[in-house]
């Protein structure tokens, strides 16, 4: 490894750190926005008819806490290498996937549009889908940082559909 290398490595690290922040903080705004358009999602949560394998209203804040998380890191892992011009194609997919989960909460707490929001929560999978084989393309590990946002989010669709249909 020449000077030259080893003193361009930490450069390109420091550079992608203002990334990682700014993906972390872009997931918790969504986290917060959601949040703010469904204050009384515990209570509503509650006051519906659920399937027995719903979980418990506790749960949600833990999973999504580290979920974001993870939604921040992959996108990172990803678009830290590459300009952002040779990585429209990727920020553009994370980016939709990010929007329809925003969409989600005010479309099913906040309106209780619970068709609307299955619609939505299907819309979201299918842009996580894609977003995670153009992910698998650049880095595993960035792919494999999504798997647990796919199988939670699968899970959700399934309860939404099942609220959905115990509550019309």
């Amino acid at each position: 490894m020449t000077e030259s290398t080893r003193q361009a490595r930490p450069a390109r690290r420091a550079q992608g750190w203002p990334l990682l922040l700014l993906l972390l903080a872009l997931c918790y705004a969504v986290a917060a926005v959601g949040g703010l358009a469904a204050s009384d999602a515990g209570s509503t949560y509650r006051s519906l008819d659920r399937p027995a394998w719903a979980p418990p209203p506790w749960l949600f804040g833990p999973v999504w806490t580290v979920l974001y998380a993870t939604i921040a890191v992959s996108a990172w892992l990803v678009l830290r290498r590459r300009p952002l011009a040779e990585s429209r194609a990727e920020a553009a997919l994370w980016s939709t996937q990010l929007a329809l989960n925003l969409a989600w909460t005010p479309l099913f707490f906040g309106a209780g549009e619970y068709g609307l929001a299955f619609l939505d929560i299907c819309l979201l999978l299918a842009a996580l889908a894609a977003t995670m084989l153009l992910f698998r393309r650049r880095s595993t590990a960035a792919f494999l940082l999504l798997v647990p946002y796919a199988l939670w989010v699968t899970y959700a669709a399934a309860l939404n559909l099942a609220i959905w249909r115990l509550n019309t």
